[in-house]
């Protein structure tokens, strides 16, 4: 996750600075929402295209797994959206109780890494480890085999 967001980073200012130059930079509280909403539909355009389009982001790539549909057939547009949007479960809970509570600063923050851990903790209720948007949305990880290079001296 740190290494995606890191990458998410750059996609991320390169929206926030289309955004910025179409909204001129307006006064930024009556935009809040669409703001909010524009880069939830930007983060999912990039999860949806690369899930659907060989079903690996570049952190994926490096790490050797792959999102494939339940029955290990390609992903479809549904599934990666159904994903992308269950995927925020990661987050949400926490953040909801938070907002609900007004629970501010490092409080908030632990109140975020203890439901991180709960639903990471969701793959020990799979048999196959998987975590529980996967499951909910018909997709799994899957380990990509290496390939083998093989170097000819000459």
């Amino acid at each position: 996750m740190v290494y995606e967001a890191v990458l998410l980073f750059g996609v991320l200012f390169a929206a926030e600075l289309a955004f910025d130059l179409a909204t001129q930079n307006l006064n930024p509280a009556p935009l809040r929402s669409w703001h909010h909403l524009y880069l939830f539909v930007v983060l999912g355009l990039y999860f949806t295209y690369f899930w659907g389009h060989g079903g690996q982001t570049l952190p994926m790539k490096t790490w050797q797994i792959r999102l494939t549909s339940a029955t290990h057939s390609r992903v479809t547009f549904r599934q990666a959206c159904l994903r992308y949007c269950l995927a925020w479960m990661w987050f949400f809970p926490a953040l909801a109780i938070s907002y609900a509570f007004d629970v501010q600063r490092w409080p908030s923050m632990i109140m975020l890494l203890v439901g991180l851990c709960v639903w990471a903790l969701t793959s020990k209720l799979d048999a196959h480890g998987q975590f529980l948007h996967d499951r909910l949305a018909g997709t799994r990880l899957a380990a990509v085999p290496k390939e083998h290079v093989v170097n000819d001296v000459a």
